[in-house]
């Protein structure tokens, strides 16, 4: 089997599927993108395409080491990403060449079903008390919401305050009858990470993502050795040689890769034994599309230490389109009590809605992110 052609799809709500044909006729799918970046992500998925055309899709070993490697330079958010949805495609290529899931490539299920969690609330978490009851009422009873607003290196109290006023509104409304995370988005600087982990820890949410950037990974262990919360990150992490640093030093109680941001399946699939080899939880992050899910439930169903899978249906982003819009098989993705199954079908078990694809990618929109400013005219962290 060659592989015989590459297509990138642009799509709503800020998405970018990836096609990979074979001279057998077995397509593979995958999702290489960074939000706001993917044009960019869509050049490095057609540069590094020269390098696999004509080559056998099932040696995903040495293509993977022949992206990653071929050139001089490596790493970072856009390379990886496109990496990561070739990944994906040939994953899906050789489970469907040989009529498995994934999974079971990987050396088959360790579990039955992974707990799912949805987000709540938006860029500013205001009320989400009527978030969290909408989702209850749809079977979920694990949550993650945006910790703070835009938080200055020194802020002052009414800003803590504020922050921790919509947790506090959370406990006193459900009590411990749900769990929720708190995403820091890297808003925070170190100084004011400290001060709002203490003022949390009454309220016991189930972790703290993003203290501070990935940038400022060595306080991690620092704000690790002060509270009994567990920290999470991983989402702007590249590579296992990312992580490598991060694991050795310690902190982290959560590690977050992005299977379509650090190196796809292949890659993170190593992450996670490394964490397993910490003591450190696996979450991978995924507030994308349909590809970048499937990929991380067959990672969830074989890692041991995989305890959380974030999904984006009905997530803020999500303006133009949802998380099964483009499927055919949306029922294997149906949860029972918050929890996913695994997925039954060959290969990455999404069969995609090619003609809807085609027709949505004529005119995608151009995501980026805000841009934020402090009050006194300065960017801030968004």
């Amino acid at each position: 089997m060659k592989i015989t052609k590459l297509t990138t799809y642009r799509l709503p709500p800020r998405w970018m599927f990836l096609k990979i044909e074979t001279d057998e006729g077995i397509v593979g799918w995958g999702e290489p993108v960074i939000e706001g970046k993917a044009k960019s992500v869509e050049a490095a998925v057609h540069e590094l395409g020269e390098y696999i055309i004509g080559q056998d899709p099932a040696r995903i070993n040495d293509i993977w080491q022949t992206l990653y490697r071929g050139s001089f330079y490596r790493g970072g958010p856009i390379l990886m990403s496109a990496i990561s949805g070739i990944d994906q495609a040939l994953w899906d290529i050789k489970g469907k060449a040989l009529g498995v899931p994934v999974y079971q490539l990987l050396g088959g299920l360790v579990r039955d079903k992974i707990k799912a969690y949805s987000w709540v609330g938006g860029d500013r978490p205001a009320d989400v008390i009527d978030g969290i009851k909408k989702l209850m009422a749809g079977g979920f009873d694990t949550f993650k919401l945006n910790g703070c607003e835009e938080m200055g290196i020194i802020d002052n109290a009414r800003k803590v305050d504020a922050a921790i006023a919509v947790v506090a509104e959370i406990r006193a409304k459900f009590g411990n009858t749900i769990e929720f995370g708190l995403d820091f988005h890297g808003r925070v600087d170190a100084p004011m990470a400290k001060i709002l982990i203490k003022e949390l820890e009454p309220y016991r949410p189930l972790f703290i993502e993003e203290p501070v950037l990935a940038e400022q990974a060595e306080y991690y262990p620092r704000l690790a050795a002060q509270t009994h919360l567990p920290i999470a990150a991983g989402e702007r992490m590249y590579s296992r040689f990312d992580f490598k640093r991060v694991l050795a030093d310690g902190g982290l109680a959560i590690v977050q890769p992005d299977l379509s941001h650090a190196g796809g399946i292949t890659e993170c699939f190593k992450i996670a034994a490394m964490a397993e080899a910490y003591d450190v939880a696996l979450a991978p992050h995924c507030p994308l599309g349909p590809i970048a899910l499937a990929s991380c439930l067959h990672l969830d169903f074989v890692a041991r230490n995989a305890v959380l899978q974030e999904q984006s249906m009905g997530i803020h982003y999500n303006q133009g389109a949802e998380l099964l819009d483009y499927v055919v098989n949306k029922e294997d993705f149906n949860m029972v009590d918050g929890y996913f199954s695994p997925l039954m079908k060959p290969g990455l078990g999404v069969e995609i809605n090619e003609e809807k694809v085609i027709a949505c990618s004529k005119n995608p929109p151009d995501w980026h992110n805000p841009v934020w400013r402090y009050s006194d005219g300065a960017v801030a962290e968004w």
